[in-house]
């Protein structure tokens, strides 16, 4: 059993962006959703740990923001946030990809 580091640390980006986003800007929305999809990941990379098969909640919260950030970056052209959080979303959808290709380990 493994600990899903890259998960835990995209978790804290999501929820540091929404802590940022409150501090800088007053965004109260970006506050809520930075601690709820920051919690939903984390909550996905703790699944991961205990058994690598159990992918859907890190799937859907960072295909979602993956969707969501994609959009208002392709809207505003705007590298922070929503650039660098459709990256790393990307990124996490490609790393859950990756380790769903991977063939299982002889036990």
């Amino acid at each position: 059993m493994s600990t899903d580091w890259v998960g835990y640390s995209y978790a804290a980006l999501v929820a540091s962006g929404g802590v940022i986003g409150y501090v800088k800007a007053g965004s109260v929305p970006s506050l809520a959703a930075g601690l709820l999809f920051g919690g939903l990941a984390g909550f996905g990379a703790y699944q991961i740990s205990e058994d690598p098969k159990n992918i859907w909640v890190s799937l859907g919260t960072s295909g979602t923001l993956a969707a969501v950030m994609g959009k208002r970056f392709y809207n505003s052209r705007k590298i922070m946030p929503a650039g660098i959080m459709a990256g790393a979303s990307i990124l996490m959808l490609a790393k859950l990809g990756y380790g769903m290709l991977q063939k299982p380990q002889q036990t």
